[in-house]
């Protein structure tokens, strides 16, 4: 597999969201809107990056026994470094996202990409893993938040999109787009229609007719 498709394998065929059902807890609580979710998914996706690249780089000096301990201690000084900045340069947003910052050390992505990637690739190889990766979890952070916002709000990162009764418009906002339920069900959604989506051409060609005679009388024949 060339660094291309470690790329784009988790966008197309293995999100981590959407087929690995990880990382939800983040994409349920901080989507309501999409500034937070955006400021979200880069912290997780530059956390992801650098924890890929220093366990790979270390991988052969970490102790077998106490690697896992090792990993969530690289990938917690990743978090605290994350976290700072935004209270350096977002404050507010830090303010929002404070809890969940934190609980990257946790993020199944990040932990399962340093154990089951990292630990056994290259560093060229963990820091394309993590990019794929990072961006996946990131395009389903972001399509959840927006459909929550423009739906439960009529804007987009604060700007209005769709002209609400209170401002003197047509749209009426459905509040419950604001609440986590609406993003399980989004994210349910996304799921299953990633699923069939997948699934579809492996039943087309099982549903194909049989071969042409022509086919049947050439195999014959090279029998």
């Amino acid at each position: 597999m060339n660094y291309r498709q470690y790329v784009t394998r988790p966008l197309l065929q293995d999100n981590p969201v959407t087929v690995q059902v990880l990382g939800l807890c983040s994409a349920l609580a901080v989507s309501s809107s999409l500034r937070p979710a955006l400021i979200m998914a880069a912290s997780v996706f530059c956390v992801l990056v650098f924890s890929n690249l220093a366990v790979s780089l270390l991988r052969g000096l970490l102790p077998r026994s106490i690697r896992l301990i090792l990993e969530m201690t690289i990938i917690a000084s990743a978090v605290i470094v994350v976290d700072e900045t935004l209270k350096a340069y977002a404050p507010d947003i830090s303010q929002v996202l404070s809890v969940f910052v934190g609980l990257i050390i946790t993020n199944c992505i990040v932990l399962g990409r340093t154990e089951a990637f990292a630990m056994r690739h290259g560093p060229l190889e963990s820091v394309a893993d993590a990019v794929g990766n990072g961006a996946a979890y990131a395009s389903i952070l972001l399509l959840v938040a927006a459909i929550r916002e423009l739906l439960g709000a009529g804007t987009l990162l604060d700007i209005p999109i769709l002209p609400t009764r209170a401002s003197g418009g047509w749209y009426w906002p459905n509040e419950m787009m604001l609440y986590a339920p609406s993003a399980f069900f989004i994210i349910g959604l996304l799921i299953w229609g990633i699923a069939a989506w997948q699934r579809y051409p492996r039943r087309s060609l099982q549903s194909e007719p049989n071969p042409r005679p022509g086919h049947l009388k050439y195999q014959e024949t090279a029998g």
